[in-house]
């Protein structure tokens, strides 16, 4: 799984998420799907590796704040599409107001995790987004990336749709979404956010909601397909919902399937 990552500078949990076999054979073609969190402290030698990738498109996740605090540094010659949305409000991400309106303790990080993975897929913004997200993959010749902030929640999500939708197992989705835990140097890092939340919001918080922040747990995904199981009935009619009926399902696994 670490083959999987490519050990950038400046920019954290950037990884390939193709390559995983199919229930209906094959293998999800690699190098054309990537993940990461935000780009805006990209070294040079990072974008010269980004540049490497030749991505056809870039689908941003984040809110119009998020992307004005940490603006996107674009390799020299970049011609790719970028995807991004301004719909709704221009308010912090709903994970920032959570620290600073709570305890910050295990279980209140836990809570704000489940409910936000409940409410996410039907997001206004995450369906606008994820509606051309889907779009672009059937359209453009080359790579596609997808990131937020973090790269982990809203890319999170959109990863497992996406191998949910070429057929990809119910296990390697999850080993994919936790592999996050790694490429984010969730250990390495958890201290040293502490300290700057500390700063930031005057108080401490526990190493277990830091961590937290900083990771993934499939209890969060697995809350994410509930949710879209009980809004739509199954996952298929949620992504037919996107414009990924079962035609356009079948042209991507052809695309994206060898």
């Amino acid at each position: 799984m670490s083959a999987r990552i490519l050990p950038l500078t400046g920019v954290e949990n950037f990884r390939d998420y193709g390559d995983y076999p199919t229930r209906a054979g094959g293998r999800v073609a690699r190098g054309r799907l990537y993940r990461s969190a935000h780009h805006g402290k990209a070294t040079a030698q990072d974008l010269e590796a980004i540049a490497a990738l030749d991505l056809a498109a870039v689908v941003d996740l984040r809110r119009p704040l998020e992307r004005d605090s940490e603006p996107t540094p674009r390799p020299a010659g970049f011609r790719g599409q970028v995807i991004e949305c301004d719909l709704g409000d221009r308010a912090e991400a709903p994970h920032v107001a959570f620290l600073r309106e709570t305890d910050l303790t295990p279980d209140s990080a836990n809570a704000f995790f489940l409910d936000y993975y409940a409410n996410a897929p039907f997001e206004p913004r995450h369906l606008e987004l994820f509606r051309r997200y889907f779009a672009a993959l059937g359209e453009v010749d080359g790579p596609v990336l997808i990131h937020c902030t973090a790269g982990k929640d809203r890319t999170g999500l959109l990863a497992a749709l996406t191998h949910h939708l070429l057929g990809v197992h119910p296990d390697d989705i999850a080993a994919d979404y936790l592999l996050t835990n790694q490429a984010a140097r969730l250990e390495e890092r958890a201290p040293t956010v502490a300290e700057n939340l500390e700063k930031l919001l005057g108080k401490r918080p526990s190493d277990v909601a830091v961590r937290a922040f900083l990771g993934v747990d499939a209890a969060y995904l697995d809350a994410a397909f509930r949710a879209i199981a009980a809004r739509h009935g199954s996952t298929e009619a949620y992504l037919a919902e996107l414009g990924v009926d079962a035609a356009a399902a079948d042209r991507l696994r052809a695309r994206l399937v060898a």
